[in-house]
């Protein structure tokens, strides 16, 4: 069969044709390149799914911050320097936590209202049993203290949101009694205290801690004295010089050896040669070793050293050694009479901002948990509060 040409309907222009047939693969047209981009966005799927599960997602998709950031900033005025922190328990080593704290201004007139604060600085085993004598010691007078509690890093110091100790838990580790370790303990709390600016006076206390005055007596005898108040003795016997290690010199010569308690009471100034100290803690960390126990030897005998004339030479806790051994005596239920707190206030003589004073004593341990009870009978009329 012969094909013949389609004959030109007269008055019609060949164009219009043209065009039709056109139009009609124009669409073809698009539906291939939409099924092969379709292909391709499936294909690119495939692999990134495949590039994901097996080398990770930050591998595929490249890490850039969005040109929006949250609305959060941090303060720029001065209330950023000076509010002490809102939450102890931070991540910092202790290496890190001496180098912050060893922070001060070389200015020493304050651009704002600074009230200064007593740090109470609680080092325990664990439980504070006499709690309750305290919190009714700080009772009224917030503002004015700051606590700190470093424990066994096992316990959990568990107080109501009411307490004075809600959260007042530092990061702690353990600390064992006449090693270097109780230095660190000690450094750690003072640390943690001078985070805070406005602590001015440092008080170290263990559980067994009582007060024998009112929170206002007590704040204005620490923070109106010219001297801080840790004991560092000259002890020429097997005791004192007896444990001096001449390895130490010369940065610790024997002559400027002493001994004290542990029990201590800082200003700021020597709070701060406390946690900066990196010249005499390597030689006691060595050299002073049981029988040498370093945590009646290294505070005394560095700040002597450091500002001897800053001193008191005396402890404001009160202890009892008449029973001897090796550590004071612990007073139960039975031992609080009228007669036990007569010789815990009677009979001492001490100077005080270099005048003689009768008041000589404003904390006294051990007690023991069942000394709590008798205790908070009678502070109403023998401890004023």
């Amino acid at each position: 069969m012969q094909l013949g040409a389609m004959p030109m309907e007269e008055g019609k222009d060949p164009t219009v044709v043209i065009r039709t047939n056109q139009s009609r693969v124009l669409p073809q047209r698009l539906l291939q390149l939409l099924g092969a981009f379709l292909v391709l966005c499936v294909t690119f799927s495939i692999v990134s799914i495949y590039m994901i599960r097996y080398f990770g997602v930050h591998n595929v998709v490249p890490v850039s911050l969005p040109s929006f950031q949250p609305c959060v900033e941090e303060p720029t005025s001065l209330e950023k320097w000076i509010r002490a922190p809102s939450n102890l328990l931070h991540t910092m080593t202790d290496k890190e936590l001496l180098w912050r704290a060893s922070f001060v201004p070389r200015i020493k007139k304050y651009p704002f209202t600074r009230v200064p604060k007593i740090a109470f600085m609680f080092l325990t085993k664990g439980p504070l049993p006499l709690a309750p004598i305290w919190e009714r010691f700080f009772k009224g007078h917030e503002g004015l203290y700051s606590i700190y509690i470093h424990s066994l890093p096992s316990f959990q110091v568990d107080f109501p949101s009411s307490s004075v100790f809600y959260r007042r838990q530092i990061p702690s580790q353990l600390s064992e009694w006449g090693k270097m370790s109780m230095c660190d303990a000690e450094r750690r709390l003072l640390a943690n205290a001078l985070l805070d600016i406005s602590n001015e006076r440092f008080i170290l206390l263990s559980e067994s801690c009582i007060p024998l005055y009112n929170f206002s007596v007590i704040y204005h005898y620490i923070t109106k004295s010219k001297h801080s108040f840790i004991g560092a003795f000259d002890d020429h016997g097997p005791h004192g010089r007896g444990r001096y290690n001449e390895n130490m010199a010369p940065e610790v010569n024997i002559t400027m050896w002493r001994k004290g308690s542990q029990w201590f009471e800082l200003n700021q100034k020597l709070a701060r040669y406390v946690v900066e100290d990196t010249v005499f803690y390597p030689k006691f960390a060595e050299f002073c070793r049981p029988a040498c126990y370093v945590d009646e030897h290294y505070f005394p005998t560095m700040l002597t050293i450091q500002a001897a004339n800053l001193l008191a030479n005396r402890s404001i806790t009160w202890v009892d050694w008449s029973r001897g051994g090796p550590h004071p005596a612990t007073f139960g239920k039975s031992d609080i009479t009228e007669e036990f707190l007569k010789r815990i206030f009677e009979g001492h003589t001490c100077l005080y901002n270099n005048q003689t004073s009768s008041m000589c004593f404003l904390f006294a341990r051990k007690f023991a948990p069942s000394a709590l009870e008798p205790l908070l009978l009678v502070a109403p009329n023998y401890f004023g509060y």
